[in-house]
């Protein structure tokens, strides 16, 4: 029992965490809607995090339905504000490029901070 809540405590802090830096410092040229669908993405992001799938564009499309484009406006927001980090990949047939994201760093160390560990 103490495993499955502090993986609650976990995501409820994680959540807390991203609406409080999405929602408090929100960027010049955004509107509300986008800062909605950047909490929203992260939710998944890190739903997919937590199930070690990889955070590509056509992966975040397969789990959301979303439009590339969609997808890609929001990650773009998220890359901007320093919560996701982007490197170039080699794509699932293994021949091009792919965009690959991860939850920045600073997102894990500033959630253990809050836990106290």
């Amino acid at each position: 029992m103490p495993r499955a809540l502090d993986a609650e405590w976990r995501s409820l802090s994680f959540s807390a965490l991203i609406l409080r830096l999405i929602l408090d410092y929100p960027l010049d040229d955004e509107t509300p809607q986008s800062r909605l669908k950047q909490i929203g993405m992260m939710s998944v992001l890190y739903y997919m995090h937590q199930g070690n799938q990889r955070l590509t564009l056509t992966n975040i499309i397969e789990v959301t339905s979303l439009t590339r484009g969609g997808v890609t406006e929001t990650i773009d927001r998220l890359v901007n504000r320093k919560i996701l980090t982007e490197a170039m990949v080699k794509n699932s047939m293994g021949r091009g490029q792919a965009r690959e994201f991860k939850i920045a760093p600073d997102i894990f160390k500033k959630l253990r901070s809050l836990q106290g560990g």
